[in-house]
């Protein structure tokens, strides 16, 4: 499943509650809002680096479909092709400002006006007043083709669980009026876990471990604190990576350092989140890893930072049925691969018949993406 998003509509309440509000929803990952009367955008920018959704010059997403009386409506004309909100999303569109169209799903008029805006905008929120009896999964089908994501206007976790898990692809996320902070939280909590990307990892036999000369070799150091059983997987093939553990165990010769994997040379592969790769060689701070547990349940991190120093680096091959794995990580006690019961085991130690941790992919890969492709790696 892609990663899925929150946002909030803001909060009609008092200022000093509507800061709590959006403050809460920024600490919690949440940094789009939606406001139907623009009022407050200068307030609301002093709280944070937030992403404003209004029909107003300065909003980062222009927002169509907003009536005189600052409510979320949607005006229809019998052409649907004249409809004067298709008019002002393509407006905006040709202006080169992001857009949103906020649509309240009556009918099967509104329904086809939605797959028509899916042309012009970035952005569709969906509203609705019961997710089980409207027929959401129609409008996630007629758009799927095209390059807009999809939101849902929500009212509780339940009601996003639906919305997000609807004919398998679901909306792209959700969006709803913050009630208290529990809310808030909860609904973070929910798309964290429904983002969560899962590998498969099989059991690989080592055929064989070779002591190298010095090369590149690159430490990814993360924003995140690792737990023992985490790290990043990483290889030389795309389609066929070796799980390297994080460094978050104690060692005789050095102290463990629980932000960090030290993953291999600079042309190396590591995952990172929606199924592609990167070159260890590209990252820089504030770029998105994936740390991946051994159940191959997987979290997102940033890059702290990425350090390229030169060390002694080890090859190490394996097989795992018909498919062969090499890949090269720096020659050290404390660098960990992951044996086949889930155990760190320091690649000083690693020898031909030991059973790893790694994970392969079916399809091969261009510019990091998943394609149907055979690409030769050897």
């Amino acid at each position: 499943m892609s990663e899925k998003f929150a946002w909030i509509l803001n909060p009609l309440s008092s200022w000093d509650e509507t800061k709590e509000m959006i403050t809460t929803s920024l600490e919690s990952g949440i940094d789009h809002i939606v406001n139907f009367s623009s009022e407050n955008n200068e307030n609301i920018r002093k709280l944070g680096n937030i992403n404003i959704v209004s029909n107003s010059e300065d909003s980062d997403i222009y927002l169509v479909g907003i009536s005189s009386e600052g409510d979320g409506t949607l005006e229809l004309d019998e052409n649907l092709d004249k409809s004067k909100d298709l008019a002002e999303a393509k407006k905006f569109k040709n202006l080169n400002k992001p857009v949103c169209a906020y649509i309240e799903i009556t009918d099967k008029n509104h329904e086809q006006l939605a797959v028509k805006l899916g042309d012009y905008c970035d952005y569709l929120i969906l509203v609705g007043k019961d997710w089980t009896v409207i027929p959401l999964e129609n409008i996630i089908a007629d758009l799927q083709t095209k390059d807009v994501k999809l939101i849902a206007a929500v009212e509780s976790v339940e009601d996003a669980k639906v919305a997000i898990e609807t004919l398998e692809v679901g909306t792209d996320g959700v969006i709803f009026e913050p009630k208290d902070f529990n809310q808030i939280k909860e609904i973070s909590k929910l798309i964290e876990n429904l983002s969560q990307e899962t590998y498969s990892l099989k059991d690989a036999t080592v055929t064989n471990v070779t002591p190298l000369g010095s090369g590149d070799r690159v430490c990814i150091d993360t924003t995140a604190i690792m737990e023992p059983g985490e790290g990043m997987l990483i290889g030389s093939y795309s389609k066929a990576m070796i799980f390297v553990h994080s460094e978050s165990l104690e060692s005789e010769y050095v102290a463990s350092r629980p932000f960090r994997v030290n993953a291999g040379p600079v042309q190396a592969y590591v995952m990172v989140p929606g199924g592609k790769t990167r070159y260890l060689s590209e990252l820089e701070v504030g770029d998105e890893v994936l740390i991946v547990n051994t159940d191959g349940e997987t979290r997102k991190a940033y890059v702290g930072r990425s350090k390229i120093e030169k060390r002694p680096l080890l090859l190490i091959e394996a097989e795992y049925e018909d498919v062969k794995i090499k890949t090269l990580v720096q020659n050290a006690e404390t660098i960990r691969v992951v044996d086949n019961e889930g155990k760190p085991l320091s690649v000083a130690d690693l020898k031909k018949g030991d059973k790893i941790k790694v994970f392969i992919d079916q399809k091969a890969r261009h510019f990091g993406m998943s394609i149907d492709e055979n690409i030769i790696e050897k």
